[in-house]
C-alpha cells in the first residue's frame, strides 16, 4: 500500500480517537458531577407517610425540602419523640430517606381539620370536597384552597368546610357527597381530577401498577438508608435509565388518562356523568348549589397542555346537563408547572396553587351562595 493510501486512513483513525477521547471526557466529566452532588434515581426518592393506628394523625413525608416549606424535620430527636407519643408508627425509619414533613389531623368525620360544629343562623356553608388536591396532600392545613377560600369569604358570612379524602374517585365520591350533605351545606364545590371517572374493569387493573406524576408509587419507598451504589457503579447509567423511566412513565400516563374519556372507558364516563347529574340534582331539590372546580394537572401548562381536550369534553358535558363548572387552569397562567408542586417528586399542587385556586373560585363561590333561592 502506497503512502498516499496510507494517509486517509491514518488521519481517520486519529480523528475517530480523538473523538473518543473527548467522549470519554465528557462522560467522566458527567460521571463526576453526578457522583458530586450524591445523585439518586428518582425511584429511591419517593414520598412516604406514617400515620398513627386511629388515622387520626398523618405525616406526609419527602426526602428533600427544596422550598423550605415542610416545617417538620424527623431528624431532629425531640420530633421524633413527640410523634411517637402521639402514637405515630415507624417515625424512626422516615428519618434516612424521607425526614421532611407535613402534618395532617383528622376530626371524627375523617376530614382533615377541627371537628366541625352544627351550622350557625345567618350564615351559609360551603362544603368543598374531592380527593388528595382538595384534602391537600404535602400541603399545611391552614394554606389548603377551602381554608383560604374560607378566610377570602370570611366577610361575606360564608363557612367554608375541607372535605376532601385523599384517593377518592366515582363511585366512592358520589358516597362521600352522603356525608357531606349531613353538615347541610349551602353550596358544594367539587375539586374534581382528571383521574377521578369511574373506570372500565381493563383500567381499574391497569391504575393498580401505573406510576404517574401525582398518584404515590407504590412498592418503591423501602424502610432503612437509601443504597449506596458501589465505587465501580455508574451514576451515569442510573441518570439515564431514570430519564427514560420518567420517560415511559409520562408516555404511558398520558395514554391513560386519555383513555379515562375515550372508548376504552366509555361505560365508566358514562356512570360518572350520571353520578354528576345526581349530584346536582340532589342539591337542586334541597335549594342549594353544586360547583364543579376543574383541576388541571400541573404538566406542561406553560407549553401545549396534553388534556386541553379533555377539559372540553368535561366542560361541554356540564355545560349540557345544567351543571356549573369553573376551570382552574386560567388560575395558573403565567406559572411553570415546577414551580405549582409540592416536590419534585410529587406534582400535587403546592400552596402557592391552592392560594390560586381560591382566589380564582372566590367570585364565583359568592355568586353561587347569594343566588340561592
Amino acid at each position: 500500500m502506497t503512502r498516499s493510501g496510507l494517509s486517509p486512513i491514518l488521519r481517520l483513525a486519529a480523528n475517530l480517537a480523538l473523538s473518543a477521547a473527548s467522549a470519554a471526557v465528557v462522560l467522566l466529566v458527567l460521571e463526576g458531577a453526578l457522583r458530586g452532588i450524591h445523585y439518586q434515581p428518582s425511584v429511591y426518592r419517593q414520598p412516604d407517610r406514617v400515620a398513627n393506628g386511629r388515622r387520626t394523625l398523618l405525616l406526609d413525608c419527602y426526602p428533600t425540602n427544596p422550598r423550605r416549606y415542610f416545617d417538620i424535620d424527623l431528624r431532629d430527636a425531640a420530633a421524633r419523640d413527640r410523634y411517637r407519643g402521639m402514637g405515630v408508627a415507624r417515625v424512626n425509619f422516615m428519618v434516612p430517606r424521607t425526614p421532611f414533613a407535613v402534618e395532617r389531623r383528622y376530626n371524627s368525620l375523617g376530614f382533615r381539620g377541627d371537628e366541625i360544629p352544627p351550622k350557625k343562623g345567618g350564615t351559609l356553608r360551603v362544603a368543598v370536597m374531592g380527593d388528595s388536591f382538595t384534602e391537600g396532600m404535602g400541603v399545611k392545613e391552614e394554606d389548603t384552597y377551602p381554608r383560604v377560600l374560607g378566610r377570602t369569604l370570611a366577610a361575606d358570612r360564608l363557612e367554608v368546610l375541607n372535605c376532601g379524602r385523599r384517593g377518592y374517585d366515582f363511585p366512592a365520591l358520589f358516597d362521600l357527597l352522603e356525608d357531606v350533605l349531613r353538615l347541610d351545606p349551602d353550596v358544594v364545590v367539587y375539586g374534581m381530577v382528571l383521574n377521578d371517572p369511574d373506570r372500565s374493569q381493563v383500567l381499574d387493573t391497569l391504575d393498580k401498577s401505573l406510576d404517574d406524576w401525582i398518584r404515590e408509587r407504590r412498592g418503591t419507598v423501602l424502610e432503612g438508608p437509601l443504597p449506596q451504589p458501589g465505587l465501580f457503579d455508574l451514576r451515569l447509567s442510573a441518570f439515564v435509565q431514570d430519564r427514560f423511566r420518567r420517560w415511559r412513565m409520562g408516555r404511558d400516563s398520558t395514554r391513560w388518562y386519555r383513555d379515562l374519556y375515550g372508548a376504552a372507558n366509555r361505560e365508566g364516563w358514562q356512570r360518572t356523568q350520571e353520578l354528576l347529574r345526581e349530584m346536582n340534582r340532589r342539591m337542586g331539590e334541597r335549594g342549594g348549589r353544586l360547583l364543579i372546580a376543574l383541576w388541571p394537572l400541573f404538566v406542561d401548562l406553560e407549553r401545549a397542555y396534553p388534556f386541553e381536550d379533555l377539559e372540553a369534553t368535561i366542560t361541554h358535558f356540564c355545560l349540557t346537563a345544567g351543571i356549573r363548572i369553573h376551570p382552574l387552569r386560567p388560575a395558573f397562567d403565567g406559572h411553570t408547572s415546577e414551580s405549582l408542586w409540592v416536590h419534585p417528586v410529587d406534582h400535587h399542587p403546592n400552596e402557592v396553587a391552592h392560594r390560586l385556586a381560591a382566589e380564582s373560585l372566590a367570585p364565583v363561590v359568592r355568586s353561587l351562595a347569594s343566588s340561592r333561592p
